[in-house]
C-alpha cells in the first residue's frame, strides 16, 4: 500500500460503519499475527482497531466476529466489541473496539484463572459449534458430535493429520501412526461434558485491560474438552502458576489431567506443522513414540 491508499481504505470503512465521514486523526501499525495487517485508528469518535487481509478472507473475519459475540454473551471474560466486519474492494476487514493494554496487577492471574474456569462451565448438549471457523488461517471443522473423544479424533486430529499428509509435510508411515493412536485415545482421555472454549488460548491471544482485567482476542471458539484449552496454555508458556491455582480452586480438573496435556497438544502442533512446516514435528513424534 502507498501512504494515501490505507487512509482512503480507513476512511471508507469508517463511513460504511457510521454512515458519515469520520475524521481520521492518525493511524499506527501495530504488531499482530502473521496472517493479517493490524492498525490502531485514532478518530474523532475515539480509537478503533482494524485488521484486514488483502486476500478476500471475509468468512474468516465473520466467524471471528461470531466467536467474539459468543464469548461476550457468556459474560465471564471481556472481549473487544465488534464494530463492523465486511469487505472493501479486495480487502476483508474486521473493525473492533481498541483495547489499551497495561501490565498485570497483583490480582490479574488469579482473576484470569477463575474467569476461564467459569467460562468452561458454560456447556452444550454436544461437542462442536453451529458453524465452522478458523484456527489461524486454517479451517476448523465444528460439526456437532455427541461424543467428545470422537469429536477430538474426527474433527481435530484426523483433519489436521490428513492435511499435513496431503501437503507432504508428513509421510504415509507417520500418518499411519496417528491411525494407531486413534484406537488408544478412548482409553487415555476422560469423556467430560462439552465446555465453551476460546479455542486458541496461547499467550498472544489475551490482553490486560487498563483496569487490570483479562481480555480475550482472536478466538477459535467451540465446545470441547476443557483440558484441551489448559493444555494449549502450557504449549508455549506465558501463564503464571497463580492462573492454574485459581482455575483449580474454581473448577477442579480431573485427576491425571497434567499427564494428558501432550495428547491434546497434538492438535495445535499439527496446526503449526500445516501453517509453518515440519519444524514442529519433533514434539508430535515424541508423543507418538510414547503411546505406540
Amino acid at each position: 500500500m502507498f501512504v494515501d491508499e490505507p487512509i482512503q481504505f480507513f476512511e471508507n470503512i469508517l463511513f460504511a460503519t457510521f454512515g458519515k465521514n469520520v475524521v481520521l486523526r492518525q493511524f499506527e501499525f501495530v504488531s499482530g499475527g502473521c496472517i493479517n495487517t493490524t492498525v490502531k485508528l485514532q478518530t474523532e469518535l475515539g480509537n478503533f482497531f482494524v485488521k484486514w487481509n488483502s486476500q478476500p478472507l471475509e468468512e474468516m473475519f465473520a466467524t471471528e466476529a461470531q466467536g467474539l459475540a459468543i464469548l461476550r454473551t457468556a459474560a465471564e471474560i471481556r472481549t473487544p466489541e465488534v464494530i463492523q466486519q465486511g469487505l472493501y474492494e479486495d480487502k476483508a476487514y474486521l473493525l473492533l473496539e481498541f483495547i489499551d493494554s497495561t501490565l498485570p496487577n497483583a490480582r490479574f492471574w488469579t482473576d484470569f484463572g477463575a474467569r476461564l474456569a467459569n467460562l468452561h462451565q458454560h456447556t452444550q448438549a454436544q461437542f462442536g459449534l453451529s458453524f465452522n471457523n478458523y484456527i489461524g488461517s486454517l479451517r476448523q471443522s465444528n460439526e456437532w458430535m455427541a461424543n467428545g473423544i470422537d469429536f477430538f479424533i474426527e474433527k481435530r486430529l484426523k483433519v489436521q493429520a490428513g492435511l499435513a499428509f496431503y501437503n507432504e509435510q508428513i509421510s504415509r508411515s507417520e500418518l499411519d501412526k496417528f491411525a494407531q493412536l486413534y484406537d488408544k485415545i478412548p482409553h487415555l482421555l476422560p469423556n467430560e461434558a462439552p465446555a465453551l472454549l476460546h479455542g486458541d488460548l496461547w499467550s498472544g491471544n489475551f490482553m490486560i485491560g487498563v483496569g487490570g482485567e483479562p481480555v480475550l482476542i482472536d478466538p477459535a471458539v467451540y465446545y470441547g474438552f476443557r483440558e484441551a484449552e489448559l493444555a494449549f496454555t502450557y504449549l508455549f508458556g506465558g501463564f503464571d502458576e497463580r492462573f492454574y491455582a485459581a482455575y483449580q480452586a474454581t473448577y477442579p480438573l480431573l485427576r491425571g489431567w497434567d499427564e494428558r496435556l501432550e495428547i491434546y497438544n497434538l492438535y495445535p502442533l499439527l496446526v503449526h506443522v500445516n501453517l509453518f512446516g515440519r519444524g514442529y514435528w519433533s514434539g508430535i513424534e515424541r508423543v507418538l513414540k510414547k503411546y505406540l
